[in-house]
């Protein structure tokens, strides 16, 4: 038995997608703790490509039973719409599906405030539109939308009355758009409910259950650790918790009970929207990692800002996420390059910071230090025994080993999930 956690150890986009799909044939549950449809989980079978935003990656493996958990806000039309296309491509998930009773939904006024306040806003933060700050805001409230009120249409009905009387007032005389029919609302959340009422459950229960057994879980963050909205670069955060503490509590499952937390991290960094990029290269190195690794969100199609691989941040994630092993993804991106950097420390005016600086203006003005290795200059394809890797790659990789003390467990050599190194 063991329960792990997949965190994203950068601003998100790191391949965790592919990674969990690929431990997922070691498990029995996979288990998504928190954030939206705003994650996107890219799975690259066969030549074919998957794309989840919603569904843990291992429901890409017939007996793997898949939890989206209490720290999930869902979007009816993004779940169902994916529901649908994995069964359309044959991809079964009856009786495998289990989604939290305690789910907070998001309605239509989140997404057309979210749309509204970044467009109005003087600085935009990023956000994807898609309703998830918006969201989470009313559950900090607590005027938020749980999948247990879809039970009783009067409880639903009297909420969304509540909240569309402040919504409608916000929309109209703040935003100029017209307010929302709460029983055009409620008919399509009654009838969402009658869609997916074979898939609610008390997952907590479930994952309780299921550790008791003695089952492989498997627990599955969206975006990155940098991310975070405590622990991210705030406010160009996300509206959740991706770092391990919030598996805990986003799908009420007890730390006692984790064994491992393994951090996926890309050979270099990227970053979508705005906030503090310390290693971004607005320059045609960056051009070429952004065409050569495709880096493009799953989620927006938006182009990601890439850079070097950024060691102290990469520390201040293993710190706050107890990262003992690193899935290394996308090293064969770096196969032209003669010269690859490390940022290896930061300066501000002249002296050496000893911590991640907790605060954007200090970060933006970071001078970095970086450390220059070889590249390797040929093709990493179909390699799987890292034996096989030439000696410059394997020279990178223990590099980072070495700054980071986290073991380089799995290694990533194409986006294809075969094509990947397991150390023992």
């Amino acid at each position: 038995m063991s329960v792990q956690i997949i965190v994203g150890a950068q601003w998100g986009d790191e391949g965790k997608g592919k990674i969990v799909d690929l431990m997922s044939e070691q498990a029995e549950v996979v288990a998504r703790y928190q954030g939206g449809a705003n994650a996107g989980h890219t799975i690259v079978i066969n030549g074919k490509k998957y794309v989840l935003h919603l569904i843990p990656s291992g429901i890409l493996h017939d007996d793997v039973q898949c939890v989206i958990g209490n720290g999930v806000v869902i979007d009816p039309i993004a779940l169902l719409h994916e529901i649908k296309t994995l069964e359309d491509n044959g991809i079964s998930i009856k009786g495998r599906l289990f989604i939290s009773h305690r789910a907070h939904l998001i309605m239509p006024y989140h997404k057309m405030l979210d749309v509204a306040r970044e467009k109005s806003s003087g600085k935009a933060i990023g956000t994807t539109g898609r309703g998830i700050g918006p969201a989470y805001i009313d559950k900090a409230s607590r005027v938020g939308i749980r999948i247990v009120d879809l039970l009783d249409r009067t409880i639903l009905e009297e909420k969304l009355r509540t909240n569309l009387a402040e919504k409608n007032v916000l929309l109209r005389r703040m935003y100029d758009i017209d307010g929302l029919d709460v029983e055009k609302i409620v008919a399509e959340y009654v009838e969402f409910d009658n869609l997916i009422d074979e898939y609610i459950t008390d997952t907590t229960v479930l994952l309780h259950n299921a550790i008791k057994e003695g089952k492989n879980v498997l627990l599955e963050g969206a975006q990155g650790a940098l991310l975070d909205m405590d622990h991210g670069t705030y406010p160009f955060v996300t509206s959740s918790n991706p770092t391990s503490g919030g598996a805990c509590t986003g799908l009420g499952v007890p730390p006692t009970a984790v064994d491992t937390v393994i951090g996926v991290v890309k050979a270099y960094c990227t970053r979508v929207g705005n906030g503090p990029f310390p290693t971004e290269l607005n320059d045609a190195v960056g051009e070429e990692l952004r065409r050569v690794g495709h880096e493009f969100g799953a989620t927006t199609g938006r182009p990601r800002r890439c850079g070097w691989l950024d060691i102290p941040a990469l520390n201040y994630s293993v710190m706050v996420n107890g990262i003992t092993d690193f899935a290394l993804t996308k090293l064969d991106v770096l196969n032209d390059f003669a010269e690859i950097k490390l940022a290896i420390g930061y300066s501000v005016h002249g002296k050496r910071t000893k911590f991640f600086p907790a605060d954007v203006q200090t970060l933006e003005k970071v001078e970095v230090e970086y450390e220059t290795l070889p590249g390797w200059q040929c093709s990493l394809a179909g390699i799987r025994e890292y034996d096989a890797l030439p000696q410059n790659a394997r020279a990178y990789i223990e590099r980072i080993e070495e700054l980071t003390g986290a073991r380089v467990a799995m290694v990533s050599t194409s986006p294809d999930r075969e094509d990947t190194i397991i150390r023992n």
